[in-house]
């Protein structure tokens, strides 16, 4: 056993251990992803940080750029890798989707950090 494992961030028992990539508590039975509590999306401010593609931080306001060509639901095309966004906002959005923008001639959808650079 290793003396160096996070307590259970649920009960603050020191009993836990690893399983695959998940840490488990013995005493209450709750499960975590050790990278969420140690490294995670929070910054030293307490804010979540959001990155796009390359490892920019990305802030509300700023200006993306799409790395990727998606395809859009309803839509006969899609949007082309190198389609400009402006104004994002960030979002706690679902499955990932953590940008919310307006895209000319799309209008409102929201995307993943993964699929643009900051401009």
């Amino acid at each position: 056993m290793s003396d160096n494992l996070p307590p259970c961030p649920k009960c603050s028992s020191e009993y836990t251990y690893e399983m695959n990539a998940l840490m488990v508590c013995p005493e209450c039975g709750h499960e975590w992803v050790p990278a969420e509590s140690t490294e995670g999306d929070v910054g030293a401010t307490g804010e979540r940080v959001v990155k796009d593609a390359v490892g920019n931080v990305l802030c509300d306001g700023d200006s993306v750029t799409v790395v990727k060509a998606l395809k859009v639901k309803g839509s006969p095309s899609g949007i082309k890798a190198g389609t400009k966004v402006r104004n994002i906002r960030l979002i706690d959005g679902v499955d990932g989707h953590d940008i919310d923008c307006r895209i000319e001639g799309f209008g409102a959808m929201q995307l993943k950090s993964s699929v643009v650079k900051k401009a």
